[in-house]
Parts: C-alpha cells; sequence; structure tokens
C-alpha cells in the first residue's frame, strides 16, 4: 500500500497483510487512481474492523457476516448508494482473494444494497393548478397567449404526456397521431407503445382550445406555400404551432411552460410531466377510483399508477395534521 494510505491509518490499527497486498494489486497492476485507492483502503478498514468485533479473520467471514454489516450500515443511515459502493469494493476484495486460492467462495456473492425508494413524482396543490391553468397574461401577443393557455389546459385537464400533445392534429386523418373532438369532448391520442386512448376533455380546456383554434389560423399561413414537402404538410396539419407556421417540438412546450409557470406566481418551474402528474393525483384524491386513473393516464400496468396512491395519502395525512386537535406534535405542543 502507498504511504499516503499507510499514513491515514490510525497507529492502533495493524492493516491486515492481505489488504495491503490487494490495494498495493489494484495500485499497481490495476492501475488505479489514488483517490479510488484511498477508497478502498477505507472500505477494507471497515471490513478489517466488523471483522475483528466477531473474533474472525477476513478470509473467514462468511455470507451471514457480510449481511448482518450490511443491515447495520443500513440501520445507522448511510445511503443505498453509499452501501452499494462499500460492498462493491468488498467484493473485488474477495475476488482477488479467490484467485489467491485464499477463500473457497465470495462471501459478498448474492448480497445487494437495499433498494433506493422511488422518489414521489412531483406535483402541484390543486390551488397551484388551478392558478397556473386560469393564469392569462394581458401583455402578451393574444395568439401566442392563446396557444399556450390551451397547452396548460389540455396537460391538466387530460393528464397528456408531452408527445402526445405535439402529436396532436387539428382534425382526424389517416396519417394524425391524435386529434380532439370538441363536439364528443374527447381527446385521441398515440400513446407509448402506439396504444390509441381517449380521454375526456373538459369544459375549461374545450373553451381555451376553441379560443386557439379561431386564432391558428394567422400562423397556420406563414407556412411558406413554396415548402411543398411532406415536412411542411405535417406541420399544416398540427394542432400546435409556432409563429412560423411549424409544428411546435417538446423543448419548445417545456420552455414556455417553465417561462408561464414563473409568470402566473409559482414558487417553482412546472414541466409538462408535473402537470400530468398533477392530473392523476388530484383525480385519485376526489375519485379514489385507481382503475380509471389507469386507464386515463393508459398505464398498461396498475403497478405504475399505484404510486400516485402515496401522493394521495401525503394529502390526506396534511389534511388530518392541519384539522385534528391531536395530530401536529410541532405546533400543538403545549
Amino acid at each position: 500500500m502507498s504511504d499516503s494510505v499507510v499514513s491515514r491509518q490510525s497507529d492502533d490499527f495493524r492493516v491486515d497483510p492481505l489488504a495491503v497486498r490487494y490495494l498495493e494489486h489494484v495500485r499497481v497492476e490495476k492501475r488505479l487512481a489514488q483517490r479510488t485507492v484511498e477508497l478502498y483502503a477505507a472500505d477494507l478498514r471497515k471490513l478489517q474492523s466488523n471483522a475483528q468485533a466477531v473474533n474472525t479473520d477476513l478470509p473467514s467471514v462468511n455470507n451471514t457476516h457480510i449481511r448482518r454489516w450490511v443491515a447495520q450500515m443500513h440501520g445507522m443511515g448511510r445511503t443505498p448508494r453509499g452501501i452499494a459502493l462499500i460492498l462493491s469494493g468488498w467484493r473485488g476484495f474477495y475476488t482477488w482473494l479467490g484467485r489467491e486460492g485464499l477463500v473457497a467462495s465470495n462471501p459478498v456473492k448474492g448480497v445487494r444494497a437495499p433498494k433506493v425508494p422511488k422518489p414521489l413524482p412531483k406535483a402541484l396543490g390543486v390551488e397551484e393548478a388551478v392558478q397556473l391553468a386560469s393564469y392569462s397574461n394581458e401583455k402578451a401577443d393574444p395568439i401566442r397567449e392563446a396557444r399556450d393557455h390551451c397547452i396548460t389546459e389540455l396537460l391538466y385537464g387530460c393528464g397528456l404526456r408531452i408527445g402526445e400533445l405535439v402529436g396532436l392534429d387539428v382534425q382526424d386523418s389517416k396519417t394524425a397521431r391524435g386529434w380532439i373532438d370538441s363536439a364528443g369532448a374527447e381527446a385521441h391520442v398515440l400513446g407509448k407503445g402506439s396504444k390509441k386512448r381517449s380521454v375526456p376533455v373538459g369544459s375549461k380546456a374545450l373553451g381555451a382550445l376553441s379560443a386557439w383554434v379561431s386564432l391558428r389560423a394567422h400562423w397556420a399561413l406563414n407556412t411558406e406555400a413554396t415548402e411543398a414537402t411532406e415536412a411542411s404538410e405535417a406541420s399544416e396539419a398540427a394542432l400546435f404551432i409556432n409563429a412560423q407556421g411549424k409544428r411546435l417540438s417538446p423543448q419548445h412546450i417545456r420552455v414556455r411552460l417553465k417561462a408561464r409557470s414563473w409568470q402566473a406566481g409559482l414558487a417553482t418551474p412546472v414541466h409538462p410531466h408535473m402537470l400530468r402528474h398533477s392530473f392523476a393525483s388530484h383525480v385519485l384524491q376526489s375519485s379514489g377510483d385507481l382503475r380509471a386513473v389507469q386507464e386515463l393516464l393508459g398505464h398498461a400496468n396498475i403497478t405504475t399508477t399505484q404510486v400516485y396512491t402515496r401522493l394521495d395519502f401525503q394529502h390526506l395525512a396534511a389534511v388530518y395534521d392541519a384539522a385534528h386537535p391531536r395530530a401536529s406534535r410541532l405546533t400543538r405542543q403545549k
């Protein structure tokens, strides 16, 4: 082991010779960076300390030991990622011991770090979502404002994915990936896996759609007639276009929605999928019908939809904490 690594060991802790040989191996033969070698040294120091605590040497460590130490690290608050990195270092050490003929099997084999909990989808509160959907910028260009308002209403009111929204055409056709039937109050979209589904469109979204469509022609005329290409024809059919008459890109919508959320006075920037999460969470809060939410979102598996039950529980917990006289431990203690 290099002098810099040895110097980091306390005087009352004698590093196991096998650990020293392994660190020299990864430093010289594998040519790992000095910082990586130091991290490996710290991991092996922890391994040796654990082994000494149970009166065993490093080659005698077994699978049960490793699992117990993983549980202890997790119980002490070490992150799953941190545990995974330590296990990786230990696994490499015992793989090397096996090649040297010093252990019969790798005790770290099959041991995994605890799973990282999936983060909850980011959703707006009901008041925030309504504030954004209702926002109107009277100083903006009226055509752009009508378009952006309609986009916001459809994303929140229908729970559309951004790709589904971008793919909407003005009317149904053989080539249309999606379109909105205003008379039937339904949006017909092409979702993931080329699966078609229909989603109800509320009165607010229909009103915003009508306002946008009545102004859309001003920009649609800007598509140059000389561009008689398949791409330009697709742009002409698009429901949502820019000032040049071209179909909007997903990135364009992300930028516009983020700016609109700031203008509306929201404390956090909003992205399109956040409105889809908000749609799902708010419908579930009101109805409690998980299967219906699954259908509306177009999820193939209900386990994907079940994440919103966690959001719903957070909402119920917040209501309980605010309303019940014995709920809040911090604000109600005397």
